[in-house]
């Protein structure tokens, strides 16, 4: 009785720890940076989840422009703000590097915000920016004049409108947030489980019903996560045909879909084949049931770091106009997508 009691205290420590991290999120994509004499080319300030109703609110005050030598022009067209989302970000360096583009703020794969020959004498602006495109960017501040150095005080508000109430939410809109809120929890009662498996033995009070609740916690989580790619897929089918970004992220889900199979298998099998090996076999061979696990953990990571491995046309890391064209190909060979 003391053993679960223990169990259950720690248990509700740690949903307070998890509860308590997910609060600060609340503001976290306010913020609010003072840059010194930087003169650095790129300056990364915030990465937020936009849906098609986003909007970013820029506030630049206290401006100041310096160059060792004062009597050269600089060229302000060269110097400002920026949305970029990761995969568009490492095209924009491939562009610079085979001398395509000399600066950043030049790339079509950019969405420029505000540039400082815009700001006609002044040391201060103000912008509200719409963003209509559901991604995950970033926002940067990009300086293309050598030896620049910038000094400002930023603040900027990115956030998305809710459709139906019109208020203004702060969360990062990443549909995988709103999963892992309720995976991340489940995780920790998962954990929990099996802490005071341990500690109570196989024959200790309520022993049976934690090992229910460890296994059942551990399909709701593999649900959790499978699902909402099947619901995405099918959202995605019809978009696909007609939008070139659509059918990207339909490949893209597929793909991930088929590796979350596997993790879902790999979990099945740690958690109930091995279980089941441990039961029926006698005292003499229950060291099979260890070489299973380890084989089969030994196998994900292997298939794991062979998908994920760093290569030039790895399909789970590409993202461009070839890969639309790609995916638009591909969808017109395959009638339907089947879990």
């Amino acid at each position: 009785m003391a053993a679960t009691s223990k169990s259950l205290l720690r248990f509700i420590s740690v949903l307070i720890l998890v509860t308590t991290l997910f609060f600060p999120t609340s503001v976290a994509e306010i913020r609010s940076t003072e840059i010194r004499s930087d003169a650095r080319s790129t300056i990364p300030f915030d990465e937020f989840g936009f849906t098609h109703s986003g909007r970013l609110d820029l506030n630049v005050s206290q401006i100041s422009l310096s160059k060792p030598n004062p009597n050269v022009q600089i060229d302000t067209t060269q110097v400002g703000f920026f949305l970029c989302t990761l995969d568009s970000w490492f095209h924009v360096l491939e562009q610079i590097q085979e001398g395509d583009i000399t600066c950043s703020l030049q790339s079509n794969l950019i969405k420029s915000i505000f540039t400082f020959d815009q700001l006609n004498g002044n040391n201060r602006f103000d912008i509200s920016f719409k963003v209509t495109d559901s991604n995950q960017v970033t926002l940067l501040f990009g300086n293309c004049v050598p030896d620049l150095q910038i000094s400002m005080n930023v603040h900027s508000a990115m956030y998305n409108f809710d459709p139906k109430s019109g208020r203004r939410d702060y969360l990062s809109a990443d549909k995988e947030k709103k999963v892992l809120m309720i995976v991340i929890p489940l995780q920790v009662v998962a954990n929990v489980a099996q802490v005071v498996l341990d500690e109570t033995g196989p024959y200790g009070q309520d022993s049976f019903t934690w090992k229910q609740v460890f296994l059942l916690v551990d399909v709701i989580c593999c649900c959790a996560v499978l699902f909402p790619i099947v619901w995405s897929i099918k959202n995605l089918r019809e978009a696909a045909r007609t939008d070139g970004k659509a059918a990207v992220n339909l490949m893209k889900l597929t793909l991930f879909r088929q590796y979350y199979i596997v993790v879902i298998c790999y979990i099945y099998f740690t958690r109930v084949v091995v279980y089941a090996l441990e039961t029926i076999t006698s005292y003499r061979y229950q060291w099979t049931s260890v070489v299973a696990a380890e084989l089969a953990t030994l196998a994900f990571y292997v298939f794991t770091g062979y998908n994920f491995r760093p290569t030039v046309h790895n399909p789970y890391f590409a993202l461009d106009d070839e890969e639309e064209e790609a995916a638009a190909e591909a969808l017109k060979l395959e009638d339907e997508f089947e879990l």
